[in-house]
């Protein structure tokens, strides 16, 4: 067992403007006392673009006048990325003083549990240097973009389980023009999201060496 606890919710579909309010609440919580647990949440989105701190526009294959879906700029970082049902979209609310107060080390932590998950299905995924993220050879399986606010983490990343990829035709996803997206179930038809959420949720735990709540 690990000192460290971290408490999951495994809150399912929920609009991304209320999963953006619930994390800014979590994490102004834990700013007001750093006491207070992690926390974990895996949630799916209706589809919805949403675009980092700094993003430029260009990589909007669309006229915003004439979009009439979902869209919003945030606090994260990176580029646009597209969610949807079917992908799994992970918010660690962590407090970065229990672990390294080192953003490099964080985002290869990110990366580093959906590499051993993949692994879990036979899928060998690995980072490319210079991006951040997760490829299985040319292809982006996992986007991550993530805000820290004096040590506690928000956003997070996405891993495209069994989702319909349509939706990242529409952008340059994550300002990247010569890679694609892929999704688990290109590579494992019969996978279960349900499944994933779960080993996901232990891999996380390992790689962070803390224990589940």
């Amino acid at each position: 067992m690990f000192d460290r606890i971290i408490e999951v919710e495994n809150i399912g579909l929920i609009s991304y403007k209320k999963a953006w309010e619930y994390q800014q609440k979590l994490v102004q919580a834990r700013l007001d006392n750093p006491h207070l647990p992690d926390k974990l949440l895996l949630v799916e989105h209706p589809a919805v673009y949403t675009l980092g701190t700094g993003s430029t526009l260009d990589n909007l294959k669309f006229d915003l006048n004439s979009f009439s879906g979902e869209l919003y700029r945030t606090e994260r970082g990176g580029e646009v990325t597209f969610h949807c049902e079917g992908q799994i979209v992970v918010y660690p609310i962590l407090n970065l003083h229990y672990y390294q107060q080192d953003l490099h080390w964080y985002l290869r932590q990110l990366e580093e549990v959906i590499i051993q998950l993949l692994a879990e299905y036979n899928i060998e995924a690995h980072r490319i240097k210079g991006l951040t993220g997760v490829w299985i050879g040319n292809a982006k399986i996992a986007a991550i973009g993530i805000k820290v606010k004096r040590w506690i983490t928000m956003h997070g990343f996405a891993l495209n389980v069994c989702c319909d990829l349509s939706g990242f035709e529409k952008i340059v996803p994550c300002g990247i023009r010569d890679k694609f997206v892929t999704t688990i179930s290109h590579y494992d038809p019969s996978i279960s999201i349900l499944e994933v959420k779960e080993k996901l949720v232990k891999t996380f735990a390992k790689v962070f060496s803390i224990s589940i709540g």
